[in-house]
């Protein structure tokens, strides 16, 4: 079984394309930062390891997105979050927030059960 310290090193910049098909590639610009080209544009994008797992920020995305990729110990969940700034986004960006969001779980999945 793997746990936290796991999910935190399969998240580095660098793997985000082995683990997102929704991110085409990957720039590392440091080991906490880099540049992304995903299915929004390119972005200059920050990660912070947080209690739980990983967060990753595009800096310059005009709807402040984040997400996260955690997991839950007790439950033994893998969770993949994702906030925007907008209470009324369009549909559309709603649509690939999910389609993104669903990526990672899927990418995540295969990775961790290896």
């Amino acid at each position: 079984m793997w746990g936290i310290p796991t999910l935190k090193n399969l998240l580095p910049i660098g793997n985000l394309t082995n683990l997102c098909a929704s991110i085409g590639t990957v720039t590392p610009g440091g080991e906490n930062e880099g540049n992304i080209y995903c299915i929004w544009s390119p972005f200059k994008v920050r990660r912070e390891e947080i209690g739980n797992g990983v967060r990753y920020a595009p800096i310059d995305c005009p709807h402040a997105l984040a997400w996260t990729n955690t997991f839950d110990e007790a439950r033994q969940n893998l969770i993949i979050h994702c906030t925007i700034d907008k209470t009324h986004p369009d549909p559309e960006f709603v649509e690939s927030i999910h389609a993104v969001v669903s990526d990672w779980t899927d990418g995540m999945r295969k990775a961790l059960h290896r």
